[in-house]
């Protein structure tokens, strides 16, 4: 059994490392070097920020980031087995249907816990989310 050829391996790291540190260099010696009166202040969207950054928001916004991040992996993962409906045969058609069924079931929990209610009106029972002492 031979042993397997390296060099183009550690010739190809040796090429990265260099474009690297190639681009670092060239950024550094043609960039500019100017202090504005402005240059060091923060901006968004070359819009001038006023006020401060540190802003109490309601948890709410924190839900919704953390529902979208769910889902749009969920669809994530039934896109990727759309793709490969006919190699995973009826096991994959199956398993898709368990993973659906099991996103059905917590999102029919949180409805009832009330995590999707976003409006000022209180539920009979309470809606779990203000249960719980997280507060808005």
């Amino acid at each position: 059994m031979e042993a397997p050829v390296l060099w183009p391996w550690v010739l190809y790291c040796v090429a990265v490392i260099a474009v690297a540190v190639g681009m670092v260099l060239v950024s550094y010696v043609l960039g500019e070097r100017h202090r504005g009166k402005a240059s060091g202040d923060p901006y968004e969207s070359g819009i001038v920020s006023t006020g401060s950054a540190r802003l109490r928001m309601s948890v709410k916004f924190y839900l919704v980031a953390v529902f979208f991040v769910v889902f749009d992996l969920e669809s994530a993962f039934i896109f990727t087995w759309a793709i490969c409906v006919r190699q995973a045969g009826w096991a994959g058609y199956v398993e898709i249907l368990v993973f659906i069924a099991v996103l059905v079931a917590a999102l029919a929990y949180l409805w009832r816990e009330g995590a999707l209610d976003w409006g000022a009106g209180t539920r009979g029972k309470g809606s779990g989310i203000r249960d719980q002492g997280i507060r808005d």
